[in-house]
């Protein structure tokens, strides 16, 4: 059901499918029959399915409808998780503390719920051994594999080599 629908008298056709508020159908009905109806009952007669051959309609009360419908999308976005990709830059030649900054930090994300990538720039002639920038981002994989799984093994984009993690999805 859309956000905007045709209600009352924003409905443009002359015939309508009638549905009254406890599901029954009333049959194919006139415009004003279907208004007289809703009237009688103190409701509005909302168009559900407009591309129908006739259009369907609904008699119900709008107003608290609309409320239900933002109540649950309101819920609905509350319960999503945004997941975020977080960057850690690391370099082949890197200092054993320096490792261990850097994977504290993406440890951390990790726990928080967001996707780490873990990438290695060459610089210069450095570009020659790209089994050293390897085996850095598969130790970094290594010491975090209880905290995620791989998404992306490391795989070289230019000068770069990137490894996706993900964190482990309890259900």
């Amino acid at each position: 059901m859309s956000k905007d629908m045709l209600v009352n008298d924003g409905i443009r056709a002359r015939e309508l499918r009638l549905i009254d508020q406890d599901g029954e159908q009333l049959g194919v009905k006139t415009k004003a029959e279907a208004l007289e109806i809703a009237e009688k009952a103190n409701l509005d007669v909302v168009l559900v399915a407009p591309t129908a051959k006739p259009p369907v309609a609904r008699i119900m009360d709008y107003g608290k409808f609309r409320f239900e419908q933002q109540k649950k999308d309101k819920e609905a976005r509350k319960n999503q998780k945004i997941i975020v990709m977080k960057e850690v830059r690391l370099s082949p030649t890197i200092d054993e503390h320096d490792f261990d900054t850097k994977l504290r930090n993406a440890r951390k994300f990790l726990e928080k719920g967001d996707k780490v990538k873990c990438s290695i720039r060459f610089k210069g002639r450095a570009i020659t051994h790209k089994e050293i920038g390897q085996k850095v981002l598969d130790r970094f994989a290594k010491e975090c594999e209880d905290l995620c799984t791989i998404e992306q093994r490391p795989k070289m984009d230019g000068r770069s080599m990137f490894l996706v993690l993900a964190p482990i999805q309890e259900k």
